[in-house]
């Protein structure tokens, strides 16, 4: 039985033209962090809204296990028959009834061991839908009747309420790694009861950008205050996420190693 889940948790993808630089450079950091499990969140890959079949086939097929998604998973009519049939893409489960979906998963990673994923969205600044904690305390009940290897991406805006959640959750989950906006955190750690944490992972996406948008139109919406088509940008190619070591015999977390790949320049100062 394996002692070790390494798990390799890849920050929002923003776009195709992400997808394929993540799939020339899957194996590279699938290397360096010895990784036998992937999670990434997908939100973002059909053109920025959203992923469809294609996007998830290309997935699965360089090792991914499980594809998160969020919020924007909706403005895409065609993510829904894809949530509603696929139970490896899931989707925060505290949406009310009756959305399509799946809020967790659990993979046979090996014999005896398994590893459930599941999603959480944020209130604070976001659609008012049903309590997080509340949610998460139903369906903890039932996922650890099958196992204690969970993995919470906790899709939100503010970090204080990411925060919270993560002190709510110490002890009952093995990592609780945040999502959404798209920036890459300072504040990995394990918590005292043996939980990692990020605020949030960061995007998977171009960097000369905003968050992943034409800097062009993301400046214009801000200063006009009127909409503008949404445009993805391009170039600046970048990877991010964390590498989580979790003890498979006590579901603790051993270590979390928050990356981006290739690294930004470093600015040397005098």
């Amino acid at each position: 039985m394996m002692r070790k889940i390494n798990l390799l948790f890849i920050g929002d993808i923003v776009g195709e033209e992400a997808l394929i630089f993540l799939k020339d450079n899957i194996e590279e950091l699938k290397t360096k962090y010895k990784s036998n499990f992937i999670i990434v969140n997908g939100e973002n890959l059909k053109d920025g809204k959203g992923l469809t079949e294609v996007e998830t086939e290309l997935l699965f097929g360089i090792g991914v296990n499980v594809i998160t998604t969020g919020n924007h998973v909706w403005e895409n009519w065609k993510s829904r028959p894809l949530l509603a049939r696929e139970s490896r893409v899931i989707r925060p489960m505290n949406y009310p009834p009756n959305n399509p979906g799946y809020g967790y998963t659990i993979i046979d990673l090996e014999s005896e061991v398994q590893v459930a994923v599941l999603q959480l969205q944020g209130r604070a600044l976001m659609s008012p839908i049903d309590c997080p904690f509340r949610t998460v305390d139903h369906f903890l009940k039932q996922i650890r009747e099958k196992t204690n290897n969970i993995i919470v991406d906790f899709h939100a805006e503010t970090t204080s309420e990411k925060m919270a959640m993560a002190w709510y959750l110490d002890g009952k989950v093995s990592a609780i790694i945040g999502t959404h906006t798209h920036i890459q955190t300072a504040d990995a750690q394990i918590l005292p009861n043996g939980t990692a944490y990020i605020s949030d992972v960061g995007m998977t996406g171009p960097y000369n950008s905003v968050i992943g948008m034409n800097k062009e139109t993301a400046i214009k919406r801000m200063i006009l205050q009127t909409p503008h088509k949404y445009e993805l940008a391009t170039g600046d190619l970048k990877i991010s996420g964390v590498a989580v070591e979790i003890d498979v015999l006590t579901n603790q977390a051993m270590s979390i190693q928050p990356f981006i790949h290739p690294p930004f320049q470093k600015i040397a100062f005098v």
